[in-house]
């Protein structure tokens, strides 16, 4: 067969053959660009805009090991304080506070697949972080894998929802989904007793008890907090539970600073997981980021929630200072 830069020549070869030929011979025969600029006929130059062209239309894919970031000082402080499996630390770097979230949310759509088995069942809470971890999921079907939505349904401004991201990683990961179809809260008790108790509900409800896996966000209890602003709690709801000593939301529910849910209004009127069963789990994954969540994945990990946790370098400074003052 003739050689590309013959066929090329001839017209022969398209112009995303040659471009995926420059990134097989780069990343993976290793050769370097001078190289591969004599080996197709074409200048340095040419080369180096083949390559940027494959990166940008998706032909390959850099990634960081896990490994770089999990032999970090801080990763190894929260790993032995909390008795964590594993921590990833993610750099700051010079981005926004949005940026660093997005960062954070697309290290553990890299790592997310490797921490998953056949035959798992994987709880998916619901947020912001957890739709960008979805959306940053590149295509790793694993067999068997069942992903279950770990809390009902919600109006949000954000233009997702419970559904969506739960769907969505379903689909990356080629697993089952069993979306929990109601709402996320009713507006009384009896009411959310009654739904509890239609059977497909309550088949739905019976599935999250057995997740072996789970990924979740711990919330903030700002007046911004997605627990607000989703439309679960109310600002009254807010004020009442931080009299109580509510530091934080996990899947949709008020905890403590020992990660203990806290009483009040809402939890019976709740359709979710009750947070008794995500503890003691194969795999809790925390993937949080921002100085304003720092006490409430601090409350997370307390409660025993967490055994891996993907955060940035701020974040994870500020959990350590707050953990220090607690004497913990």
């Amino acid at each position: 067969m003739a050689s590309i830069s013959k066929r090329r020549s001839s017209g022969q070869v398209s112009g995303d053959e040659i471009v995926v030929e420059t990134a097989w011979l780069y990343y993976h025969d290793e050769l370097n660009q001078t190289e591969i600029a004599k080996k197709l006929d074409v200048s340095r130059a040419t080369v180096v805009n083949y390559l940027q062209e494959a990166r940008e239309k998706g032909f390959i894919r850099l990634t960081l090991s896990p490994s770089v970031f999990s032999g970090h000082k801080l990763s190894h402080i929260l790993r032995k304080r909390f008795g964590l499996k594993s921590v990833l630390i993610i750099p700051d770097g010079d981005k926004q506070e949005a940026q660093k979230s997005e960062r954070v949310a697309r290290a553990a759509a890299e790592w997310l697949p490797d921490l998953l088995e056949v035959g798992d069942t994987l709880g998916v809470a619901w947020g912001q972080t957890l739709f960008q971890v979805a959306d940053s999921l590149v295509a790793s079907p694993i067999k068997d894998l069942k992903v279950v939505q770990l809390i009902g349904s919600m109006a949000t401004p954000y233009g997702f929802d419970a559904e969506i991201v739960s769907a969505n990683l379903a689909l990356g990961l080629g697993a089952q989904c069993v979306n929990l179809h109601a709402p996320a809260v009713l507006t009384s008790v009896e009411l959310a007793k009654q739904l509890k108790a239609e059977p497909i509900i309550s088949k739905q409800l019976e599935a999250l008890k057995d997740c072996n896996k789970a990924i979740f966000a711990a919330g903030s209890c700002t007046p911004e907090s997605h627990v607000v602003s989703g439309g679960l709690a109310t600002q009254s709801d807010l004020k009442y539970y931080i009299s109580k000593g509510a530091v934080g939301v996990l899947c949709g529910q008020f905890i403590d600073g020992n990660g203990k849910a806290v009483a009040g209004p809402l939890e019976e009127r709740i359709i979710g997981v009750e947070l008794k069963n995500l503890v003691g789990l194969e795999m809790g994954l925390l993937v949080s980021a921002g100085v304003d969540k720092a006490r409430a994945m601090l409350a997370v990990m307390k409660g025993g929630y967490t055994t891996h946790l993907v955060t940035n370098a701020t974040t994870a400074a500020k959990i350590i200072t707050l953990a220090d003052e607690e004497n913990i």
